[in-house]
């Protein structure tokens, strides 16, 4: 699984947990789209979904638990 399906899917399951919105969730992937476009670092959607206020450090690690636990790879 690429790096880009595993944000797609960690993005899911935090709108699923109701961690947050969809929308929420597009504000997030419209901002690292930006950044790549720019030339930046690519960031995980995680990282980004923090950084705007969105989730916080124990909903991160309960979205990747879940991840791990829908058997995924989780590489860091």
């Amino acid at each position: 699984m690429t790096i880009e399906e595993l944000e797609i899917r960690f993005g899911t399951i935090a709108v699923g947990k109701g961690f947050i919105t969809s929308q929420q969730l597009v504000d997030a992937l419209d901002v690292q789209v930006r950044e790549l476009l720019v030339g930046a670092k690519h960031r995980l959607i995680s990282e980004i979904l923090h950084d705007l206020g969105f989730l916080t450090i124990d909903q991160i690690g309960r979205v990747l638990g879940s991840m791990r636990s829908y058997g995924l790879s989780i590489h860091s």
